[in-house]
C-alpha cells in the first residue's frame, strides 16, 4: 500500500504475559509465533517506518524471531503499563520519520489479524481524516488503530495502563471504526492457548 501520507507502524509487544506465565509473543499458531504473524501482516503493506517495542524477556524473544525490517526498541519501563510502550514506540517512529502524518498501532496477540483489517483502517483514516480510526469487535473498540498527528500529543500524555482507547472519551475527539470480527480473541491464559490450538485446523 503506497500513499503520499507518511505512515509508521508500531507493534506493541513489551508486556510480561503474567497470566500466561511465559511470553505470549512466542505462542505458536499455524507454524509461526503470534508476534511473527503480526509482523508479517504488516510487511506487505509497504510502510517504510516499522517499530517493534519489546520489554519483558526481550532477549529471549529476539533470539526466536526475525525482526525483518523492524527497528527494535526496548521499553525498560514496560511494567508501568501500556502507555509507556505507546510513548516509546511513537517517539521512535517520529525520530525515524520527522514528517510523520499517522501511526498505526498493533499488538502481538491477535492471531486472526489479517492484512485486510489494516488496509481498511488506513483507507478510512485517509478518507475521513479523523483523529483516529479504531478496530471494532462486538461492543468493544481497540487495536489495531491508526492515529493522525493531531492525536500524537494526546498519546504522549497517556499514563500507566491507559491504552489509546481512553482518548475516545475526550471532548472533540473525532474517530472512526472498522469492523475486525475476530479481534476480540487474544491470548492471555493457558486456556486461550488451548482454545487457539483447537482452531488450527
Amino acid at each position: 500500500m503506497s500513499s503520499v501520507e507518511n505512515i509508521a507502524v508500531v507493534v506493541l509487544a513489551a508486556g510480561g504475559s503474567t497470566r500466561l506465565g511465559r511470553p505470549k509473543q512466542l505462542v505458536e499458531f499455524k507454524g509461526k509465533t503470534l508476534l511473527e504473524h503480526t509482523m508479517q501482516e504488516v510487511i506487505g503493506l509497504g510502510f517504510q517506518t516499522k517499530i517493534l517495542v519489546l520489554g519483558s524477556k526481550n532477549e529471549e524473544i529476539q533470539d526466536k524471531i526475525d525482526s525483518n525490517g523492524f527497528k527494535v526498541v526496548i521499553n525498560p519501563n514496560w511494567e508501568q503499563g501500556m502507555a509507556s510502550s505507546i510513548k516509546i514506540g511513537l517517539e521512535a517512529a517520529i525520530t525515524e520519520e520527522e514528517e510523520l502524518d499517522h501511526v498505526l498501532f498493533l499488538v502481538s496477540d491477535q492471531p486472526f489479524l489479517e492484512r485486510e483489517n489494516l488496509i481498511k483502517l488506513v483507507q478510512t483514516q485517509l478518507r475521513e481524516n479523523p483523529k483516529a480510526t479504531y478496530s471494532q469487535y462486538g461492543e468493544n473498540i481497540g487495536v489495531p488503530a491508526i492515529f493522525g498527528k493531531e492525536a500524537f500529543p494526546l498519546l504522549l500524555k497517556l499514563k500507566g495502563d491507559d491504552g489509546a482507547k481512553k482518548l475516545i472519551y475526550l471532548e472533540d475527539f473525532k474517530f472512526c471504526t472498522e469492523t475486525f470480527k475476530k479481534g476480540g480473541f487474544d491470548v492471555d491464559t493457558e486456556e486461550d492457548v488451548q482454545q487457539l490450538k483447537q482452531m488450527e485446523v
